[in-house]
This record gives C-alpha cells, sequence and structure tokens, in this order.
C-alpha cells in the first residue's frame, strides 16, 4: 500500500498546477481533488499496515492548530455554510504537508515530487499557450488567456512557482534530455504567463527570473546566458502575435501605482480592514470574508494577512505566521543549491500574497510540506556523513594498527 500511496503522491502533485482544467463535475469536483483523495485512501491503510507514522515537526502541529482554530470559528462565523465549504478545502490542502511529510523517505524522492511539480507547470503553461490559439481565431478583443477553467491571475502565479524549480532540477539533473526540459520551461513558462497578462503574476515572474539568473551566473554563466536569450525571444515572439491589448495592461503597472487604487484593490483592502477592525481577535470565521467586508459575491481578498485577519483574527495570523516562519527556519537549515531554490520559491510565494489570496491554495501547503520534508532530509543526510566519516576513520585506524 505504501507504494500505492507514493505514485498516487506523485500524481497528485502532478496536477495540482493545472487542476482546474479537468473538472469531473459534482461530486467529484477537479482532478487534484479526486487524486488527493485517492491518496489519502492509500495512505491510511499504508500507515496502519507499518504500525506507525513520523513524528511530527512543529510545522505539523502549528498546521493542525490552525485548522482547530479555523474549525472553532464555525461557532461565531457569519456564513455558516460557506465556513463548512472553506473547512472541508482547507483539509485537502494542508493535508499535503503531512503526505509529503509520511512518504518522501529519501533526496530523491523529494526531487522526484519537484520534478512533477515542474512537470505540472509544463501542462499548465501549454494549454494556456493552446488556450491563446484557440481563443485569437474565434475572439478579436480578448486580451487575456489562460488554460481552460483557470483564472489568468492564478495561472501567472502558479507558472511563477516553476522558475525557481526549474533551476533547481537544471543544477542536479545529469540527463542531457531532462536538462533540456527544465531549460525551455523557462521561455514557455515566461510566454504563458505574459499571454495572461496578469500584472501581479509578471511581477512574481520577473522576481523568481532575476533571483534564478543572478544566482546560477557565477557557476553558470554559459547557461544563464543562453537562457536569457531563449526568453528574449519568447518575448518577442508574443510580443508579435499577441493583441496589442495585452502588452498595453501589462504596461499599466506604474500607472496603477500612480492612481494608488491597484485596480480597486486599495478599496477591496480598505473595507476588509474595518471588518478586521469589528472582531479583530477572533475575526468573523472561515469564509467569511465577502460578507463581513460588505462586498459583492464575485470579489476576493486579494491580500493573504488581510484575508486572514478578517477571517481568522489575530490569533489565526499568529498561527499562520508561525507557520511561514517555521517554513523558513527549515529552509535556512539546508545548503547550496536547495536553499537557495526553496528561499526563491517562498520569496515568489510572498510576492504572490501581496496581491492574491494564497492561502487557501494547494501549492502553498505543498511549499510548505516540500520545506518540512527538506530539513529533515538534510539533518538526516548530515547524520549518515557524520557516522560515514566515524567508521571511515575507525577502519583507517584499524589498517594502521595492523601494518605496525
Amino acid at each position: 500500500m505504501r507504494r500505492t500511496a507514493w505514485i498516487l503522491l506523485v500524481l497528485f502533485v502532478f496536477s495540482i498546477p493545472w487542476e482546474y482544467s479537468l473538472d469531473l463535475g459534482a461530486p467529484y469536483g477537479n482532478v487534484a481533488r479526486v487524486l488527493g483523495l485517492l491518496t489519502v485512501l492509500a495512505a491510511l491503510p499504508a500507515v496502519l499496515e507499518a504500525g506507525s507514522f513520523r513524528r511530527f515537526s512543529s510545522m505539523h502541529w502549528l498546521t493542525s492548530l490552525l485548522y482547530l482554530w479555523f474549525c472553532c470559528s464555525f461557532f461565531w462565523t457569519e456564513t455558516a455554510h460557506e465556513t463548512l465549504t472553506h473547512l472541508r478545502g482547507y483539509a485537502q490542502e494542508m493535508m499535503l504537508v503531512w503526505l509529503v511529510w509520511e512518504f518522501v523517505d529519501l533526496s530523491k524522492d523529494l526531487y522526484l515530487l519537484l520534478r512533477a511539480w515542474l512537470a505540472g507547470s509544463w501542462i499548465l503553461a501549454i494549454l494556456t499557450i493552446v488556450g491563446f490559439v484557440l481563443s485569437s481565431a474565434s475572439t478579436v478583443d480578448q486580451v487575456r488567456f489562460a488554460a481552460i477553467g483557470q483564472d489568468p491571475n492564478d495561472v501567472a502565479r502558479f507558472l511563477s512557482f516553476g522558475f525557481p524549480i526549474a533551476m533547481l532540477l537544471l543544477h542536479d539533473s545529469m540527463h542531457r534530455t531532462e536538462r533540456a526540459l527544465w531549460l525551455f520551461y523557462f521561455p514557455v513558462g515566461f510566454a504563458a504567463v505574459l499571454l495572461t497578462a496578469s500584472r501581479s503574476g509578471l511581477l512574481a515572474a520577473l522576481v523568481a527570473l532575476t533571483g534564478t539568473g543572478i544566482a546560477a551566473f557565477r557557476r553558470h554563466a554559459k547557461g544563464v546566458i543562453i537562457t536569457s536569450v531563449l526568453v528574449g525571444s519568447a518575448v518577442l515572439l508574443i510580443w508579435g502575435v499577441a493583441p496589442v491589448g495585452t502588452f498595453h495592461r501589462l504596461g499599466t503597472i506604474a500607472e496603477l501605482w500612480q492612481l494608488g487604487d491597484l485596480n480597486q484593490r486599495v478599496n477591496i483592502w480598505s473595507s476588509g480592514w474595518r471588518a478586521f477592525q469589528t472582531a479583530p481577535l477572533f475575526g468573523h470565521g472561515v469564509g467569511s470574508f465577502v460578507t463581513a467586508a460588505e462586498l459583492g459575491p464575485e470579489d476576493t481578498a486579494h491580500n493573504t494577512v488581510i484575508s486572514i485577519l478578517v477571517e481568522g483574527g489575530l490569533c489565526g495570523l499568529a498561527l499562520a505566521s508561525a507557520i511561514i516562519f517555521s517554513s523558513m527556519k527549515a529552509i535556512c537549515n539546508l545548503q547550496g543549491s536547495r536553499r537557495f531554490g526553496l528561499s526563491m520559491l517562498m520569496i515568489v510565494w510572498a510576492v504572490s500574497s501581496i496581491a492574491g489570496t494564497v492561502w487557501e491554495n494547494r501549492l502553498t501547503w505543498l511549499l510548505f510540506g516540500v520545506a518540512a520534508v527538506s530539513s529533515r532530509l538534510a539533518k538526516y543526510e548530515c547524520t549518515e556523513r557524520e557516522t560515514l566519516n566515524r567508521n571511515s576513520g575507525w577502519i583507517m585506524n584499524e589498517a594502521g594498527e595492523g601494518a605496525d
């Protein structure tokens, strides 16, 4: 059963970036939801068969406490139905932290999950480009493009996560075909980001590309130059085939900043802040942001911190901050390319959270889970090296004594 659970977990991670493009309808939901439930159904008997499970880290206890706090908010929520819906969603998202922790045994398992994550990002990029090709032939006025069933802002953010992962895999991969696949993600992924015309997504992508380029330049200057040429070629290609309105929208980032409303986000944040002030400690309940802030049903918080403050109060924000701090601490325990790659992922996540509500997203909890398990593997590998060095020293000493 453990082998089955592991295979399902890899497929689950692979499906997360493009999950909304394949919806099986009620009562099943999208492909990631189905694979996630199947993974849990296989994981539980696998753990029971083994007779034990891995001891939780601080992140797992904090995640459990945050979910319990969200459950408690049901007793004072203003929207009971929405709270129950969001609680089901959080359970399906937060379980990734445990699944990754339980079934990733070695570094090769971690890298396989990262490959699955990036392969899913490849699918999302391809679906976005296909969406552009199909839409441009039938719709003249459309300027934003995304994979079917996906929001353009979410697509751009999800694609931005792929750049640090591609850099990390390029650094450790020895196979030429695989290296070419990860290298070409940079131009293809960035081309898809441009097609979404997402200003916040473009900012996250530029941060990811700049950070990975600076980090890799010292050791792989030739590769960085090749990647820059490929990305520049992709920009020129999209410039030539995309509608004028696509790049015009991307070019209004400075204008939005000068106007001060950030496409009405400032008004939404102000409404959220007023709602927070009426229930600062406990919040209004999970899923109640729109009702508490008196916004339209189609609105969202467009900011992760504001969303947590309104729904979970200062108590919820304290637990959420502790989880983020635990993730950062886990990453600081790493070394080399793995440390920098996961640090860039956290930076991209932080940039994305400024203009997006990313707390209720599977990729968020997958990132936290990867950070936690990476720290555990680093400690294990360090212990193994120390043991090996001690044994080698003992063998050399014995050999020397025997020679005398």
